[in-house]
């Protein structure tokens, strides 16, 4: 007698034939742990960005197979789930990785799990008030003690260590304060795109990191394309400058006069005609030289009192605080004495 197979498990079969049909991204992700509640808010949040089915391993094996995929490579994304679901997407692995990030969320721990890293509790204030919560955090090892009318633990404590287990009232206790160590989520097990298998370590890119440095690889790169004098429609612009500015300084020096330099010429001739003037005797200067000379000075003097009295503001401000220090110095004194 053949037996009978459910309609049920032919229309998942179906279902994830067609989303393998689909191409793009396929991923399995391990749904372990996440509250029923939870993942239907998951997926509708991601509804418009990818396909997820939960299914068992015969079922996806079965539709993997009928799409003419390598079984060795659905096995290699199974490593390390509790809890599969099939995803397809257009998105690229790295794309389907961050939108996956983003349902994790922290969640009290519970006896029997396992620290994901060692749990360290912080000194601080609470900002609980006092009650029977001193001796319940003190009974699980976090030392608590009643200091200025709140509840406030004492000094730094690691509680547990990673891959320890959590028992008693251990995670009801953190999570009173504020430290919910277990992550819950749609984590990825890996993704298959084009053939090519990605790991979630190769997914997992700090993209500010990764920005700030293509930044400094650019910069360092325009840098050395300069400095080597490399011709692109980048790097001519600098160079032009350069150039330029290198020029007018060798114009300069060797006294070549044209319409750049002769503004040059003519201020430092100015500069040294009013030195001349400078160290003649009055008599010997015409009423437009002394008008000139008499401006200069001004400005000159302007500029000293104007730098001097900057430097003597913080001066006299620290003079007055000195003055206040020694009279809140001889008023205390003087409340000793009565």
């Amino acid at each position: 007698m053949i037996p009978k197979v459910a309609s049920w498990k032919k229309d998942t079969v179906s279902t994830l034939s067609s989303m393998l049909e689909s191409g793009g991204t396929i991923a399995v992700i391990d749904i372990h742990g996440v509250p029923a509640g939870a993942m239907i808010g998951m997926r509708s949040g991601l509804y418009d960005k990818m396909s997820i089915l939960v299914a068992k391993k015969r079922l996806m094996k079965l539709a993997w197979e009928a799409n003419g995929r390598d079984f060795a490579d659905l096995e290699a994304l199974y490593d390390g789930a509790v809890q599969p679901a099939l995803v397809q997407s257009d998105l690229d692995s790295f794309q389907v990785f961050s939108e996956l990030q983003k349902t994790e969320a922290g969640r009290a721990a519970k006896p029997g799990d396992i620290a994901p890293h060692d749990i360290v509790v912080e000194k601080m204030d609470t900002g609980m008030a006092p009650g029977p919560i001193v001796g319940e955090l003190n009974s699980v090892g976090i030392p608590a003690k009643i200091m200025g009318g709140s509840v406030r633990i004492q000094k730094e404590t690691t509680v547990l260590k990673e891959g320890e287990v959590f028992e008693g009232d251990m995670g009801l206790m953190l999570s009173k304060i504020g430290i919910n160590p277990i992550v819950t989520g749609l984590r990825l097990c890996g993704t298959l795109e084009d053939g090519v298998r990605f790991e979630p370590k190769t997914l997992d890119i700090d993209y500010k990191k990764f920005e700030t440095d293509l930044i400094s690889y650019a910069a360092g790169s325009f840098n050395l394309a300069c400095n080597i004098r490399w011709f692109t429609s980048e790097t001519i612009p600098t160079l032009l400058s350069k150039a330029s500015g290198e020029a007018l300084a060798l114009a300069l020096e060797a006294a070549i006069v044209t319409p750049d330099t002769l503004p040059h010429f003519i201020g430092q001739a100015h500069r040294g005609a009013m030195g001349v003037a400078g160290s003649l005797s009055g008599d010997a200067l015409d009423e437009e030289l002394t008008q000139l000379l008499g401006a200069a000075a001004s400005a000159a003097e302007s500029a000293t009192v104007e730098a001097s009295s900057t430097d003597e503001a913080p001066a006299e401000a620290e003079e007055e605080e000195e003055e206040e220090e020694e009279e809140g110095s001889f008023d205390g004194l003087g409340s000793l004495f009565g």
